[in-house]
């Protein structure tokens, strides 16, 4: 029987060989990645690159596990309900690879995310904070990392913002360009929500497959956001896969712009043409009115 008290870095990523060279496994085994939230698609993400072998991390989160993340979180149990989610996902990690470094962060990196960014080449958004989401976009701006994110959307998805590539704020036209973070208020927070599930609705077929009710309480902030495992699970593998192409040294196609899973239909959806998502932006934001209007 296998002793599994004696832990060998090499036999634990073993079967990664032909996925991967012994090159880049030994990349992995040096890199570093900060993953801002780990709950849904920050932890599955987190847990992924975890298993391939990454060995160094910042993670933080700000929140406990509450009984409605175990429908899709990856270290939500019944045990780590009221636990905080960085120190389960922490205690996690290193249950697999008691080797791994981990900087296990709260509230506080919000303050830190310039030092943060400047440490760490790769970083994932898992935070479903767009206040935080537009500091850590700037702060990796500034020190030349790369930011993995996804959309707020029902259909998996991943983008890929490298540091010549331009923000969410200003590929989206958020009210906040040009505004410092201490100038944010809260309806330029929502707008920019908005902004968000337009381009989802333009550019996927996101509509067909959500409750549009429902869709419209959470547009209006009468209701939480909906979320579930496969799509949450899998975009965080998406993200994993990103995070780990980087690592790697290898160039992965995916862009700031990103695309959609659609595993309804067996397949990806991509940026439409820039005339055609004209003509349908029309039409989605007559819609969006309607709905909101409905919802109020």
């Amino acid at each position: 029987m296998e002793d599994v008290t004696a832990f060998d870095y090499a036999e634990f990523t073993t079967r990664n060989l032909g996925f991967v060279t012994e090159a880049e496994q030994a990349a992995l085994r040096v890199g570093a990645v900060f993953v801002a939230g780990v709950g849904g698609m920050g932890g599955a993400c987190f847990l992924a690159l975890v298993r391939a072998g990454v060995g160094r991390f910042a993670v933080c989160d700000i929140d406990v596990f509450e009984t409605s993340n175990m429908n899709r979180q990856v270290f939500a149990f019944t045990d780590t309900v009221g636990h905080d989610k960085a120190s389960a996902a922490c205690a996690a990690a290193r249950r697999i690879n008691p080797e791994v470094e981990i900087e296990r962060l709260g509230a506080e990196w919000v303050d830190q995310i310039a030092d943060l960014a400047a440490r760490y080449p790769v970083i994932v958004n898992g935070t479903d904070d767009i206040a935080a989401g537009i500091a850590l976009y700037r702060a990796a701006k500034a020190a030349g990392a790369t930011v993995i994110d996804a959309y707020a959307s029902p259909l998996p998805s991943v983008t890929v913002v490298r540091p010549s590539d331009p923000r969410p704020e200003d590929r989206l036209r958020y009210p906040t360009r040009g505004k410092a973070l201490g100038a944010v208020r809260p309806e330029d927070l929502r707008a920019c929500f908005m902004k968000e599930l337009e381009y989802v609705m333009v550019h996927s077929s996101s509509a067909r497959h959500v409750d549009l009710d429902a869709a419209a309480a959470l547009a209006a902030g009468t209701a939480k956001r909906m979320s579930f495992a496969p799509m949450v699970i899998s975009t965080g593998c998406l993200m994993a896969y990103e995070a780990l192409w980087l690592l790697m040294g290898r160039r992965s196609r995916t862009d700031c712009r990103g695309w959609f899973l659609n595993a309804f239909a067996g397949r990806t959806e991509r940026p439409l043409w820039a005339p055609v998502a004209a003509i349908k932006g029309l039409v989605v934001r007559a819609f969006m009115a309607r709905l909101l209007k409905a919802a109020a």
